[in-house]
């Protein structure tokens, strides 16, 4: 299970005494104490993949704030707890990978509904946990555009 192969690495953290690793695991793990009380069961390997997957994000989105807000250090700091965290998940699909994809989709549906909602909603469950949700939009937009064109 993934909760076991965090705790497994935050022990070894511990033992090395490296700090920001040992606080970004326990963050881990409280977060699957948080959703394993909101769910009120204990979580599968499905449901503490969505946990790490949502720190990743957080991670992602505090970077994109700091960077904006001139606050370079903090960035980083937020850049090494998001290495340290996406390692824990299953690997990404790459552009190409995610491109190929979309473009069978969208060849796939009626000329008339081909929209960025349409083509969303039908790519997102099949790339969950594959793809990052904006890389997915911006290839389905490229794509729209080129079809248009």
């Amino acid at each position: 299970m993934l909760k076991d192969r965090i705790a497994s690495e935050l022990k070894e953290a511990m033992k090395a005494k490296e700090q920001i690793r040992l606080d970004t695991l326990r963050s881990a793990i409280s977060a699957f104490s948080y959703k394993k009380i909101e769910a009120g069961r204990e979580l599968d390997e499905s449901d503490q993949l969505d946990v790490v997957r949502k720190l990743v994000k957080q991670r992602t989105d505090s970077i994109t704030e700091y960077e904006k807000a001139g606050r370079s250090e903090l960035a980083e700091k937020e850049r090494v707890e998001r290495e340290i965290l996406a390692r824990f998940l299953p690997a990404q699909k790459s552009v190409d990978d995610i491109r190929a994809i979309v473009h069978a989709e969208l060849a796939a549906m009626p000329a008339g509904e081909r929209t960025q909602g349409s083509a969303m909603k039908l790519l997102m469950p099949k790339l969950k946990g594959e793809a990052d949700g904006n890389t997915i939009r911006q290839v389905v937009s490229d794509e729209l555009k080129a079809l248009a064109g």
